[in-house]
């Protein structure tokens, strides 16, 4: 037999176990991911249809009639409520600023490093980088200036569709907690860090309408990004990364022998 005809029968060796290992990935997929992946298309889909009606202005009398909802009648730089709620809506907005998040990304790696889970180290890290990028690309993409209707609370500069805010908060605590869970064994600690991730999201979108900084139509988008995109990376890394420890090597394999 030819070196030709060996090589080729090897090559069609691999490929025929490749389309086996793809066959079999398909088949043994379980319920939840299916589950994951049709949130993962229907997040894009909401997002999509949200963004051509806000590029086409269709969302702009919802929009002002909330805003304006949230101030008080003739005094619209006055927000509603008692007077400590500003203050706290100042203070639950910086939770989704970049410095809070970038911190929060920063120790959840080390984390999981020092806890030898460097795989889910490295693809957390990447995941939520990632989604940072998508999130600036949406921003200018689309170009909606900042509400003008009522004033600002707080001081902002970029772009208005989607909140940065929202959507950088899902992204990051969504993918923390996601990722976070699969290290964790019991289940009851992996449902509080899902929970705590989806609390924190929903109160910074909340506090960027109250703050007059963003449109409704802003923050929902920013959700729709954000949880999609976490959607996606829980969806990739159920599938392809590990989350048990690195074995450390054998003493006798580290030290060569005098």
């Amino acid at each position: 037999m030819s070196v030709d005809s060996v090589s080729e029968e090897k090559s069609m060796a691999y490929h025929q176990r490749f389309r086996q290992r793809i066959v079999k990935r398909f088949m043994t997929f379980e319920p939840l991911g299916l589950i994951a992946f049709g949130a993962v298309a229907g997040g894009l889909f909401l997002f999509l249809s949200l963004a051509s009606e806000v590029s086409e202005g269709e969302t702009h009398a919802f929009d002002d009639r909330i805003l304006l909802g949230l101030r008080v009648t003739g005094d619209l730089g006055t927000p509603i409520g008692p007077y400590w709620l500003s203050h706290a809506m100042n203070d639950i907005t910086a939770l989704g600023g970049t410095t809070v998040l970038s911190l929060m990304t920063i120790l959840a790696t080390i984390y999981l490093m020092l806890g030898r889970r460097r795989a889910i180290a490295a693809f957390m890290f990447l995941s939520i980088l990632g989604g940072w990028v998508v999130s600036q690309v949406a921003k200018f993409g689309i170009g909606r200036p900042r509400p003008d209707i009522v004033p600002h609370l707080v001081e902002v500069h970029d772009m208005s569709f989607p909140s940065g805010h929202a959507m950088l908060s899902a992204v990051t605590y969504l993918t923390l907690a996601a990722l976070l869970s699969r290290a964790e064994q019991y289940r009851s600690t992996r449902i509080f860090l899902l929970g705590t991730g989806i609390f924190l999201t929903l109160l910074i979108g909340i506090s960027r309408i109250y703050l007059g900084v963003h449109y409704p139509t802003d923050v929902l988008g920013g959700w729709c990004a954000g949880a999609t995109w976490a959607a996606l990376c829980w969806l990739v890394s159920r599938r392809f990364i590990s989350t048990k420890p690195a074995t450390p090597a054998p003493a006798d394999e580290v030290t060569s022998d005098p």
